[in-house]
């Protein structure tokens, strides 16, 4: 079945699961004569516009990068900047019809104590789309539950690798769209993401524009989805 957007593009079929890496923030600070930490506020509104044009398509879930644990090596006003971007992004998310969850290492001191309520799925207005957020996350810290269970402390491993990772609640990814023109996954997801189709952009995530996203679709449309099958 073909899907319309304000009768301007039509797909032929749509990912019903979207990664984000909205990457090249502190590049684009320093090409517009900022310091690098500015960057990061400038990177909320477009993921609101994302957002707000995958609902209109009917994307069923998205998930968006925020940082890792290894982000948090950064100079410390690098890591104040990307930590209040991403509560300021989920408290506006907040107020949308959203299913919203953080995943992250919430134990940890440089997990921000205002997400804490989110790391059990909350829903919001008409809950229309599954929004993830991945805050101070690790694909180590990810694993390491399995493993415990995996490895006998539990004795729990009949479940199975996707129902013990520390982001079981978010499913398969179909399709990654990464900014800043970088080529890596950058530990996103590792098990989600395992038969993801990976489109870049070129343009710093600041700079999103709606024709990134239609262009990743009307790629996505044409990838061959065999699921390894």
């Amino acid at each position: 079945m073909k899907l319309a957007l304000n009768n301007k593009k039509i797909f032929k079929r749509l990912p019903r699961h979207i990664g984000i890496i909205p990457d090249g923030n502190r590049r684009w600070a320093l090409s517009n004569g900022f310091t690098k930490e500015k960057g990061y506020s400038y990177g909320i509104d477009p993921g609101f516009k994302l957002y707000e044009h995958c609902l209109e398509l009917g994307i069923e879930e998205m998930t968006f990068y925020g940082f890792t644990q290894d982000n948090t090596k950064r100079p410390a006003e690098q890591r104040k900047a990307f930590q209040k971007a991403c509560v300021d992004a989920v408290m506006k998310l907040a107020d949308r019809d959203a299913d919203l969850l953080v995943v992250g290492n919430n134990k940890s001191p440089l997990f921000p104590k205002e997400l804490k309520s989110y790391v059990v799925r909350k829903k919001f207005g008409r809950g229309l789309m599954r929004i993830n957020f991945l805050v101070n996350y690790g694909w180590q810290w990810d694993l390491s539950t399995a493993f415990k269970l995996v490895t006998g402390e539990d004795n729990s491993s009949k479940h199975g690798l996707l129902n013990t990772i520390a982001s079981r609640d978010i499913s398969r990814l179909d399709l990654i769209i990464r900014w800043g023109g970088r080529r890596r996954l950058s530990g996103f997801l590792p098990v989600q993401s395992i038969y993801a189709d990976f489109y870049v952009v070129d343009e710093m995530w600041p700079d999103y524009r709606i024709d990134h996203l239609y262009d990743a679709l009307h790629w996505y449309e044409e990838q061959d989805i065999t699921l390894g099958g």
